[in-house]
């Protein structure tokens, strides 16, 4: 069985190959920041088929590069989404970024959680006391657009937590992946 997405080109093999896998590099974190937060108000299937785009724009989210990029321009291309906080959230998030050195990685992992398997989708909560926690301290680090509820959606994509339910057939190959991180 599969979570979501089965039978989905774009959306099955995010599924398993992406979603819930561990991400603990700077760039692969940073990356689902900005995506996680274009996501907000949206069906994730929308940020997902603009991903290439975006990552197109924003220099393939390395950080260093867009603290100068110009939002400006970006505002008339239909190939992403054009909300003006959203994008200048990727530009005050990449000086949030760099402004941590290198330590994003162990922050974020810092707030893992190891939870019994759901089994249905009304398993999964919106928001945890460790995501509200988590957006509390982003925010004092100057990151925007870092809401609990986006936190937890990047927490799930990045592997922090493992939310694929119980009888999906790539949970218990993350959960081995997320056995294996050490920061």
């Amino acid at each position: 069985m599969i979570c979501f997405g089965a039978g989905d080109p774009l959306y099955e093999p995010y599924h398993d190959t992406e979603w819930g896998w561990p991400q603990t590099t700077t760039q692969h974190l940073y990356d689902n920041i900005c995506l996680e937060g274009m996501q907000a108000g949206l069906a994730w299937i929308t940020v997902l088929r603009k991903r290439e785009a975006f990552r197109e724009v924003f220099q393939g989210f390395d950080p260093a590069k867009v603290v100068d990029v110009d939002i400006e321009p970006l505002l008339q291309n239909a190939r992403i989404i054009r909300a003006r906080a959203k994008l200048q959230a990727c530009v005050t998030n990449a000086h949030a970024t760099l402004a941590m050195d290198g330590g994003l990685p162990e922050l974020i992992w810092s707030y893992r959680e190891d939870r019994k398997a759901p089994t249905s989708w009304a398993d999964v909560p919106a928001t945890t006391k460790t995501s509200v926690e988590l957006s509390k301290r982003l925010k004092k680090l100057g990151f925007v657009f870092v809401g609990p509820t986006t936190v937890y959606s990047l927490l799930q994509a990045t592997g922090v937590v493992n939310d694929h339910l119980a009888d999906c057939r790539v949970r218990d190959e993350v959960e081995q992946a997320r056995a294996r991180v050490v920061l």
